[in-house]
């Protein structure tokens, strides 16, 4: 066997455990897990938060397990929250957001429809970790998402690809490695920074008009790396690192989604900027 060959198959494999980092391990199926008063389609928007909020969960997640911790806060906050499962492959249960990107997109075109349609909503707001971050770009800018979403909230999000600390600039160097990957997980192969699916997502700038975008970042993330790589420029972006926030916060690329109470009100600030308040370690973290 070649060299190379021999290389192949641990560098992929290392690949994927470290996408498989950005989620913790699942202990029931997706679909038995109950939702904790979430995806109700009888909930109707209030006056004070008309919008209902879709949560879109990350490479390997899912929609129950990525959001046990934000989806409860904004219940509790009165709003009507939603989440989906895109990007399954066939007979891989549980762990999704591995199929094109592209087609993941469509798929979230077609739940937001579904929620505009149970709720009487004109628009949506959505809420992103990781790879569902920025796979709503790809609905807002080519998929006619622009009309039905108000607000995009990324968390941690891979706008501008990964390196995973360089690992994946190793890919060039090995023969049919990245053919490999597109294969088997395209999803992981189109978050390749500078990947064909990236290329055409930020050709022309990150933002389309009428929508605002707020990214949450922290300095600890050590999946989408440089952590900075998650910024969007544009008009209606803010952009904002946890730790400029509460340097108490120590989250790295999983925490900031499941846990941060910091990144959890500033979600709550980009969803109701009318509302907003300071966010501190003090005025957050008591």
């Amino acid at each position: 066997m070649l060299p190379w060959k021999r290389l192949l198959r641990p560098l992929t494999a290392l690949l994927l455990t470290a996408a498989v980092a950005v989620v913790p391990a699942t202990t029931a199926r997706a679909a038995d897990a109950p939702h904790s008063g979430w995806n109700d389609y009888s909930c109707k928007p209030s006056s004070t938060h008309p919008r209902p909020v879709v949560l879109v969960h990350g490479t390997l997640g899912n929609s129950v397990d990525n959001w046990l911790g934000l989806a409860t806060y904004l219940k509790n906050r009165d709003y009507c929250v939603y989440s989906l499962d895109y990007g399954q492959l066939p007979g891989v249960p549980v762990f999704n957001g591995l199929g094109p990107i592209d087609k993941s997109a469509e798929q979230l075109a077609a739940f937001v429809d579904k929620v505009l349609a149970a709720t009487g909503a004109a628009e949506t707001d959505v809420v992103g970790h990781s790879q569902g971050g920025m796979m709503p770009r790809y609905y807002l800018r080519f998929l006619g998402g622009a009309a039905k979403v108000n607000a995009l909230v990324g968390i941690a999000p891979d706008n501008h690809g990964t390196t995973l600390n360089g690992l994946t600039q190793l890919l060039p160097y090995f023969p049919g490695a990245a053919d490999l990957l597109s294969a088997n997980t395209p999803g992981l192969a189109d978050q390749v920074a500078g990947s064909p699916f990236l290329t055409k997502l930020n050709e022309g700038g990150d933002t389309v008009p009428g929508v605002t975008y707020t990214v949450l970042a922290t300095k600890y993330d050590e999946v989408v790396t440089p952590y900075r790589s998650q910024f969007l420029s544009g008009t209606g972006v803010r952009n904002v690192v946890l730790q400029d926030l509460c340097p108490l916060d120590l989250s790295e690329h999983v925490a900031i989604g499941l846990f941060s109470l910091i990144a959890f009100h500033e979600v709550a600030n980009a969803l109701d900027p009318a509302h907003a308040t300071p966010t501190t370690c003090a005025s957050v973290l008591g």
